[in-house]
């Protein structure tokens, strides 16, 4: 299959495309002039139902939908699309909005971007101690994109609130210097975007004799298997990946696909299959995670066919997360205690091979917080959760209590049991919670 992408600018050219209606076109073009849209031939050709298009997961994967900009946001860009055909004021308009939709979440930009020599490396997050997250310039880009994507303004087009970075050798300098580091993860957008020859670049100092680094583990986070699984079967370079990929694994480092599977749908065509297969013969560990999403896959026996599907085909369930909030949050938000029901549902239809998923997990401020359930205690209510991750390592695995609420969607919407506050808002965080919850909430209006 030759590759071939469509994005808001030329979208009306999809053969299918008459299949929607006049008024779903109209919401394509105002949502999709806030967040992003393009889309490729696979994803058109081999996973969306186009006889029932309004109800297909896919399609609600990869084509904006209206609700997805809050109503006043909506009216704003169709008045300015329709009443105002200037280009310079459309953009100064979907900007505005873009702003008001808490772009960089978690703390990404005020907290994660780590320095060195008094160079801030905007290309590199350091959260947490053994895991560097590396955004290579070259792969800013996805296959197609998510209609729920948290990174979404990497693609939008306003510089100031991309995360990337072109050269390693500030990266490797960095690395050398923090040995605490084992694994590094490539992000982006999505690094299966990028030639052959770019990316080994990106590799080569992992794989030299002359690396000084701790790095022992390499992921690379992509969706590459879900929107276009021919980059390793029959792309020009697709075998030089491959052998590339054996070398990695033959020094002894880990390699790890940390693949991005939201619907069982993704994992049925004769090409992932035969990607996956191709990609295992080298030694490559595959893991694969998703959002919990409305509209998409809010479905226990959804979630427990894609865990089966997964293990059979040899890859390890490792995440649900939850939505984040930025974006299109309240559109695809489901609550927290609907997300825990509908994993413990989904984990109890599976057998133990497959329950080596975690969730559902809040990717916050200071950490993978996991929703593990609903007790009593002292004939109160409460929620349980548990850092997976944490800034401060010693959070890991310490469980905590937040009151039960029935419409919380996410850490911030959250309150402190028995009328203490969560641990980790003192002290070391009592910073994190002043600065960016306020701030986090003045951004949803």
């Amino acid at each position: 299959m030759k590759y071939k992408t469509f994005s808001l600018s030329n979208y009306k050219t999809i053969p299918q495309i008459n299949k929607l209606s006049g008024e779903s076109i109209r919401n394509i073009d105002i949502v999709g002039s806030v967040l992003p849209f393009k889309v490729n031939n696979y994803v058109i050709d081999e996973l969306i139902d186009w006889d029932n298009y309004e109800n297909d997961p896919i399609f609600n994967l990869t084509f904006p939908q209206k609700e997805m900009l809050l109503s006043h946001h909506f009216e704003e860009m169709a008045e300015a699309l329709e009443q105002l055909p200037d280009k310079k004021y459309q953009m100064e308009v979907s900007n505005k909005i873009r702003l008001k939709l808490n772009p960089n979440p978690a703390g990404q930009k005020e907290y994660n971007v780590p320095m060195i020599d008094g160079i801030k490396l905007y290309g590199i997050q350091h959260k947490y101690r053994e895991t560097v997250l590396f955004f290579p310039s070259a792969g800013q880009t996805c296959h197609s994109y998510c209609t729920y994507c948290f990174r979404w303004p990497q693609f939008v087009g306003i510089d100031e609130l991309k995360f990337a970075m072109k050269e390693t050798e500030l990266l490797i300098k960095y690395l050398e210097n923090h040995q605490e580091v084992t694994d590094i993860l490539f992000t982006g957008g999505d690094p299966m975007t990028m030639s052959y020859k770019v990316f080994k670049k990106y590799i080569d100092p992992f794989i030299t004799d002359q690396n000084k680094t701790n790095i022992q583990t390499i992921r690379i986070g992509t969706k590459v298997l879900s929107y276009w699984p021919y980059k390793f079967i029959s792309d020009d370079d697709a075998d030089d990946f491959l052998r590339l990929f054996e070398m990695i694994t033959s020094k002894g480092i880990n390699l790890a696909l940390m693949a991005h599977f939201t619907h069982p749908r993704e994992l049925e065509t004769e090409a992932v299959k035969h990607s996956i297969q191709r990609l295992r013969n080298t030694g490559v560990q595959i893991r694969t995670q998703s959002p919990i999403v409305k509209h998409i896959n809010d479905k226990p026996e959804i979630w427990s066919e894609m865990w089966r599907k997964q293990v059979n085909l040899n890859c390890i369930p490792y995440y649900m997360f939850i939505a984040r909030n930025t974006g299109a949050q309240h559109y695809f938000a489901i609550p927290l205690i609907k997300a825990w029901e509908i994993f413990r549902k989904a984990y109890q239809d599976v057998s133990g091979i497959g329950r080596t998923v975690r969730g559902p997990s809040m990717s916050c401020t200071p950490g993978k917080v996991q929703f593990l359930g609903v007790s009593e205690i002292n004939q109160e209510r409460v929620f349980v959760l548990r850092f997976i991750q944490g800034r401060n390592p010693d959070w890991v695995a310490r469980p905590f209590f937040a009151k039960y609420d029935e419409n919380a969607i996410w850490m911030n919407t959250l309150k402190p049991a028995f009328g203490k506050k969560f641990f980790f808002e003192e002290e070391e965080y009592k910073f994190f919670r002043e600065k960016y919850y306020d701030s986090e909430k003045e951004s949803y209006e």
